[in-house]
């Protein structure tokens, strides 16, 4: 069992199969995921991998929070969860996983937090029927109808279906398809519609009722080091500025010109 990710709902847009069929597709922002903490079976008593994703302002978090994050020697992040793995999934702490951890055409369960509506009424939120809309209902057709019971009980059962309060829970979405990931972008593009707004985290896992593709990395896509190490160089020029020194040529006519002197002494 590998790891999920965190990621930012960006919006919804479609793209193009080479055949022309329209695809919907949702696009997903990973924004620095890094691995924040682990959780081991002898410390703990599990084992899961503690991710974190964006950044957060110094100021806006706790001490506890930023003495978590620095002994990680990371940056304080927007959003933290866990993630249970199995023991040999575990990643090292400070390690950035990548889009590519999931790979085109396999199936994930994507968790997010659906967009609040507010209070609505028992037709609205529960998709009842309403009563008679003809004669004989005495303007009430969208109400719910009964809902308590005789003296015994004498009370409303817990969970019964009434107006309130809709949307703003936590919803999960089985079986989506990966349509495509960019690394260098840090986009994941789902296939369909994901709970929740703009704006938004969502958790994206391994579909619990499909099989992980063969090629899926294991036990995570990451970032490799020699990666960030041929960026090193590029930004940092050392070479360049020792460059003047190895020019021979100012040495020797410094030379020369130290003997001309020299010279006219004598």
């Amino acid at each position: 069992m590998r790891t999920g990710l965190i990621a930012e709902k960006m919006g919804m847009t479609r793209i193009f199969t080479d055949k022309g069929q329209a695809v919907p597709v949702t696009v997903l922002r990973l924004d620095n995921c890094q691995v924040v903490a682990q959780k081991t079976q002898e410390k703990d008593g599990y084992t899961a991998l503690q991710l974190g994703v964006g950044t957060a302002k110094v100021k806006n978090v706790s001490k506890p929070a930023r003495g978590h994050f620095a002994k990680a020697k990371v940056e304080p992040k927007r959003k933290v969860v866990e993630f249970r793995v199995a023991e040999d999934a575990m990643v090292d702490v400070g390690t950035e996983i990548k889009p590519s951890h999931f790979v085109a055409g396999q199936k994930v369960d994507v968790v997010g937090t659906s967009i609040g509506k507010g209070f609505a009424g028992a037709m609205k939120r529960h998709n009842f029927a309403g009563l008679e809309a003809s004669h004989g209902v005495s303007i009430s057709h969208r109400s719910h109808g009964s809902t308590g019971n005789s003296q015994d009980p004498g009370r409303v059962f817990k969970g019964k279906k009434m107006a309130g309060h809709m949307g703003d829970t936590r919803i999960t979405t089985q079986n989506l398809e990966i349509v495509s990931t960019d690394d260098d972008e840090g986009l994941i593009l789902v296939k369909g519609a994901i709970p929740g707004s703009k704006g938004g985290f969502v958790l994206i896992s391994d579909a619990i009722k499909k099989a992980r593709p063969d090629d899926a990395p294991y036990p995570a896509g990451v970032v490799s080091v020699a990666s960030a190490e041929e960026a090193a160089p590029v930004e940092a020029a050392p070479e360049e500025e020792a460059a003047p020194e190895e020019a021979a040529p100012e040495g020797d006519n410094n030379e020369s010109a130290e003997t001309g002197d020299e010279k006219k002494e004598d």
